[in-house]
This record gives structure tokens, C-alpha cells and sequence, in this order.
């Protein structure tokens, strides 16, 4: 590719959706010359395929991505272990320990009134 037609081309990113409530997705990359071209070349490349709520294209130079930096921050975000709840599955058995317990024929004949003698 020659040096005019490098600086004459943009990089574009295009993301679609297929319902209304369908997240967005991405789906390809592609050179236009400017913004109006490149939706114009994403619909006759995607939306002739398959059925297209919504098309998003964005200057690949538009999109912001994280600097090393910025990634290891994200290392200190990530102990969340207080948010599983795997260390809560006795919990299940020990419920129904204690509802076994409470409903025994005692305390369910009680509600009648009668208590059985044992």
C-alpha cells in the first residue's frame, strides 16, 4: 500500500446487534475513507448475512485501551472472594438439620393443641 492511499484509508471497527435487547457484538475490522463509507460498507458487508437491529462503527483510533499501567491496577480489584459463597455449602445441610429438629411430631401435634405422650 502506497503512503497516500495509507493516510487516505481509516481504520474502523464494526459492532452489531440482532435483537433490540441484544448486547452489542463485535464483528470486524475494515478500511474506509471516511465515517459515512465505512457504515455504508459494514451494512453491505453484515447486514445482507443475517437479520441487524443496530450497527455501531468506530475510528479504530477513537477506541481507548488500557496502558500496562492501568492493567495492574486492576489486580488489587480483583480479590473478590468475599462475594463467592462456595464456603456456605454446609449451610444447606445444616438448614435442613435444623428443620427436621424443629418439625418433629411434638411440635406438630402442638399446633392442634395435642401433645402425644411418650
Amino acid at each position: 500500500m502506497s503512503e497516500k492511499s495509507r493516510n487516505f484509508y481509516q481504520e474502523y471497527e464494526v459492532f452489531s446487534k440482532r435483537s433490540d435487547n441484544a448486547p452489542m457484538q463485535y464483528q470486524f475490522s475494515l478500511l474506509a475513507p471516511n465515517d459515512e463509507l465505512a457504515l455504508v460498507m459494514a451494512q453491505e458487508n453484515f447486514m445482507r448475512r443475517e437479520p441487524v437491529a443496530d450497527i455501531w462503527v468506530v475510528k479504530r483510533n477513537a477506541i481507548r485501551k488500557m496502558n500496562q499501567e492501568e492493567k495492574e491496577s486492576l489486580k488489587r480489584l480483583d480479590n473478590k472472594d468475599y462475594r463467592n459463597a462456595k464456603g456456605y455449602g454446609y449451610l444447606k445441610k445444616k438448614w435442613r438439620e435444623y428443620e427436621q429438629e424443629m418439625l418433629d411430631e411434638n411440635e406438630i401435634l402442638s399446633w392442634g393443641g395435642k401433645v402425644s405422650k411418650k
